[in-house]
């Protein structure tokens, strides 16, 4: 799915027991519909969805595409996504790329029970994608770990183990998690010394206007205030406690109110 730029977000799947509904299934369910959702977006960013048999599928896409592997900047593991357990994601083996810091905010704004698995060399296609000689950003975000509910890799794990509200939820985390990756950047705060007045801008009219706005004070004197050049957004966020949303809101006001620009490059 070609984006403005040729930077890629992976996303892989595995189609190689698709008698189990949870385990296989249901991430090449979450994978396509992603796509399509995706062809009627104009993204910054290329996403790539590979479609393969598990772990010999990635080690041959891997051997022929090592000249364009630099493409790859982010990229999620998708299975076991349609289960009714916490969203889950598994760090990659770099434990603080950017895709771990996007994966670990929308856990955390989610408002639903989550965990956070450290890196380690066991699991499904990840290993490929982080062993050392390619060292990818790429983690696994699941609802139940593979191998942590009883009906993994047994007759039960059909259909019915599947729950259409729990695949909902994984397909809205799917993409919270792009729209972080999209939408991070660092900026240039242009009033720097000393707090600017927000009143006489109007901004004190852009709080709280409009349904769904997340914008308040406090999160637009966080953004003036890390907005150095060399904070992003996610950094924001991190550092606040505040959403991602919140931040990303706040920074596209202050950017319309002249007081924000984009970081160069």
């Amino acid at each position: 799915m070609p984006g403005e730029s040729e930077d890629e977000v992976l996303v892989s799947g595995y189609a190689c027991h698709p008698s189990m509904a949870n385990d296989n299934l249901s991430g090449l369910a979450l994978m396509a519909l992603l796509a399509r959702h995706l062809s009627g977006q104009q993204p910054r960013l290329s996403y790539r969805f590979l479609f393969s048999p598990g772990t010999i599928g990635p080690i041959a896409w891997l051997a022929r595409n090592e000249e364009r592997l630099d493409r790859v900047k982010h990229g999620l593991v998708c299975l076991c996504v349609g289960d009714p357990g916490p969203l889950t994601y598994k760090k990659s083996r770099r434990g603080d790329a950017e895709i771990d810091r996007a994966a670990q905010l929308v856990l955390r704004d989610s408002g639903e029970p989550f965990e956070v698995h450290e890196w380690e060399p066991w699991g499904g296609d990840e290993r490929q994608f982080n062993s050392p000689g390619f060292n990818l950003p790429v983690g696994t975000l699941t609802r139940s770990a593979p191998g942590s509910f009883p009906e993994y890799h047994t007759s039960a794990d059909d259909l019915d183990f599947v729950r259409p509200e729990a695949l909902a939820r994984s397909f809205r985390a799917y993409l919270d998690v792009f729209d972080v990756l999209e939408t991070n950047a660092a900026y240039v705060n242009l009033s720097p010394k000393g707090e600017p007045q927000l009143g006489r801008r109007g901004l004190y009219r852009a709080i709280g206007a409009g349904q769904g706005t997340h914008v308040d004070e406090l999160s637009l004197l966080w953004v003036l205030n890390l907005s150095d050049g060399e904070h992003t957004l996610v950094d924001v966020a991190e550092q606040s406690g505040l959403t991602y949303t919140q931040v990303r809101d706040a920074a596209r006001t202050l950017v319309e109110h002249e007081l924000l620009e984009p970081a160069s490059n």
